[in-house]
């Protein structure tokens, strides 16, 4: 959005940074482990309020918010609505006058735009970009094992207490003499079921460790666990021992449980749980080793297509198409194969409570999978983007102005140069501090010649300090280890290259997910 003049009057402007695309989102994890690209930044509340009587800029391209989820969705950013109101200024003359000796100057590779106000792209509610983990907690933490915060998602104990009413009731015939105790003893298994699964999400943990890929963290949730993966197997052959170590340590489970049964009486309490939980992991491992994504067989299918073509991305998208088959047999076969009694049940012929219960299960199944197909197809694309989001094509323009300088002629030269943020120095020209959009916007325009640019300003910290040269994934990193909403963007030798808002990092990220490969 542009903060625009000549007799309060919007000026159109064109946001080159919107054209950037960015960074992709998280695959989902299914009952395997999500790896998941580096999140959009959100710009973070600024307390300015915001202006009174402006006309939005209807020219000012408004942002969407999307990034991974959990559970492999596209991310939640919680990005607010950056419809800003549009502010007069002075008209600058021909040739202003640069500041303190130090010429406002275009970004080495970067077109003169005389025509392009000043422009801002926050309304007073920017948000500087937060850490995941800052976002959204995911739940109840339960502890950090290698380091990795494991949470448990509220819909965990939705499941914990549906597998204590079926399994109870499934022990209750077994062992009669029990009663009320053998919901107790399904409780029991419903925990000592899900620790298993954190078993399997700790075998993805340690193997993408042992291969230096960072770990977001673990999540239990409704149909499983997810460890969230933030990058990428540099091979195919990575990919693979990742997507492999958890079925195989629910198979090593199950096979521990079995040889665990052989020394009990199947028939006693602890026969019953050994044998439910032995059954319970060979599903896991079964049912993750479907050649579908997002299904850890999807991502081994995936690394063998990668390693026979060379190209990530063709494995990716035979593997989702796959796990979209698959979604549709899950569909459509688990009711009939219940009814049927294929799966060691009575055969049904006519519809009844549990069939329904079967139906329901199969189609949440179903979506699921077809859902995390979709968004693997989705993270791909944005990976193939994610070397576009570069520092030096995102930054805006900006002149040097002393803290002194009042708002308005700030403005103006910046306006007159075709840049579009201000940086704040002192006597020596080494920049102290960036004038902030959101304060900017907060300044009415009759008030501009009196408001000195060094009240709006923020002051420069290390963090805030940006290579023009960082691109994809270091970007985004850089951005999130300190939060802000604009970023001094400087070159290799120390000089002013320009301002970065972070603003205009998330629109480049969303219009990167809006994007056809």
């Amino acid at each position: 959005m542009d903060v625009s003049g000549g007799r309060g009057q919007p000026r159109p402007g064109n946001d080159e940074s919107a054209e950037h695309t960015g960074p992709e989102a998280p695959a989902p994890g299914g009952t395997g482990d999500a790896p998941t690209a580096p999140s959009a930044p959100t710009p973070a509340d600024a307390k300015d309020a915001r202006p009174e009587g402006p006309t939005p800029d209807a020219g000012a391209p408004a942002p969407g918010s999307g990034t991974p989820q959990d559970t492999g969705a596209a991310p939640d950013h919680g990005a607010p609505d950056r419809g800003a109101p549009a502010h007069g200024r002075d008209r600058a003359p021909e040739h202003p006058e640069p500041p303190a000796d130090r010429p406002a100057r275009a970004p080495a590779g970067r077109p003169e735009h005389p025509d392009h106000p000043f422009a801002h792209s926050g309304s007073g509610k920017g948000q500087a970009p937060q850490r995941p983990e800052e976002r959204r907690r995911g739940g109840l933490l339960m502890g950090r094992p290698f380091g990795v915060p494991v949470y448990v998602a509220p819909s965990w104990f939705l499941v914990a207490i549906l597998i204590t009413w079926v399994f109870g009731g499934q022990i209750d015939r077994v062992l009669p003499e029990l009663g009320a105790a053998s919901y107790l003893v399904s409780l029991f298994f419903a925990v000592a079921f899900y620790a298993s699964v954190l078993v399997h999400e700790l075998a993805h943990t340690l193997a993408a460790l042992r291969f230096k890929l960072p770990v977001r963290r673990i999540q239990l949730q409704f149909f499983g666990g997810v460890s969230e993966i933030e990058k990428e197997a540099e091979t195919p052959g990575r990919e693979f021992v990742l997507a492999f170590v958890g079925p195989l340590l629910s198979l090593v489970l199950a096979g521990l449980f079995y040889l665990g049964l052989l020394a009990v009486d199947p028939s006693s309490v602890p026969g019953v749980l050994l044998a439910g939980l032995m059954v319970s992991n060979l599903i896991v491992a079964a049912f993750n080793l479907l050649p579908g994504l997002p299904l850890d067989g999807g991502r081994m299918l995936r690394a063998v297509v990668w390693a026979i073509t060379g190209k990530p991305m063709t494995g990716t998208v035979a593997a989702a198409w796959v796990g979209r088959a698959l979604a549709v047999c899950v569909l459509i076969g688990l009711p009939l194969l219940t009814q049927s009694g294929a799966l060691g049940s009575d055969a049904v012929d006519n519809v009844g409570m549990d069939t329904v219960l079967d139906a329901l299960l199969a189609a949440i199944l179903a979506a699921i999978i077809w859902t995390g197909a979709g968004n693997s197809l989705r993270m791909a694309r944005l990976r193939e983007h994610l070397p576009e989001l570069r520092a030096r094509t995102l930054t805006r323009r900006a002149v040097p102005v002393e803290s002194d300088t009042p708002l308005s002629e700030a403005l103006r030269r910046a306006n007159a140069a075709g840049a579009r943020a201000l940086v704040v120095v002192d006597g020596d020209g080494v920049p102290v501090s960036l004038v902030r959009e959101a304060a900017i916007v907060g300044v009415p325009e009759h008030r501009r010649p009196w408001v000195p640019v060094g009240t709006l300003a923020q002051d420069i910290t290390d963090g805030m300090r940006v290579s023009a040269e960082l691109a994809g994934e270091e970007l985004l990193d850089a951005l999130r280890a300190t939060p802000a909403t604009e970023y001094l963007v400087v070159e290799e030798t120390g000089e002013i290259y320009g301002v970065l808002s972070a603003a205009d990092v998330e629109r480049a990220f969303v219009k990167a997910m809006a994007r056809p490969s």
